[in-house]
């Protein structure tokens, strides 16, 4: 079964400061020759999802650039100090009318592969294209999320630094989808955890 063009989109969230990080902004930080969320960005990509909507806030320009040469879409969310809803918002308010779905992505989660959103896409679509489909790995939730269209009003009505975790608790129409791949939990939020993915840290 072919996937119709523009069915499912994706949502790459990197407008946050990343406080607990320090200093260095947390998006830009070099991982393997690349800024952190340039990883999640080429994964995007190289995914069926599409189109890929970047939503920028916090150094906006400065992330930008990082994808510089990326085919992906820029939206800068003006109210990013507000918190994580604003950027959900700018992301969905973003999508062509063609896209039933957006997997939604975190710009400090560089693991995360093209095989793996697509393995996500595919199951949303196969499952009956429940409100949601969220990945779980030795039974914790992780992301990327695939959230369907329906769940747009609702995420429309989110405020504060809270992303769709409070929606998808509450549905009964949420699917969780078990993977082998640890990525889905694997996001870098402190100095700590990111000197320990450096390729010299082994």
């Amino acid at each position: 079964m072919t996937r119709g063009p523009g069915e499912t989109a994706a949502i790459l969230l990197a407008a946050g400061r990343g406080t607990r990080f320090g200093a260095e902004p947390k998006l830009l930080a070099q991982l393997g020759g690349k800024a952190l969320v340039r990883h999640a960005a080429e994964a995007a990509v190289k995914s069926t999802a599409h189109p890929v909507v970047v939503v920028t806030g916090h150094r906006a320009a400065e992330v930008q650039s990082a994808l510089s040469g990326l085919p992906v879409h820029m939206v800068h969310n003006a109210l990013f100090a507000q918190g994580l809803s604003t950027s959900l918002k700018a992301g969905f308010s973003t999508l062509p009318p063609s896209a039933r779905a957006a997997i939604v992505l975190l710009g400090d989660m560089p693991f995360v592969t093209a095989e793996l959103i697509d393995e996500l896409v595919t199951g949303w679509r196969e499952e009956g294209e429940p409100a949601a489909l969220v990945p779980t790995w030795n039974g914790q939730r992780g992301n990327p999320v695939v959230i369907s269209r329906k769940l747009q009003a609702a995420i429309e009505g989110l405020s504060g630094d809270v992303g769709a975790g409070p929606i998808l608790r509450a549905r009964h129409d949420v699917l969780e989808w078990p993977t082998h791949d640890p990525a889905v939990v694997q996001d870098i939020d402190t100095q700590e955890e990111f000197a320990g993915h450096r390729p010299e840290a082994g």
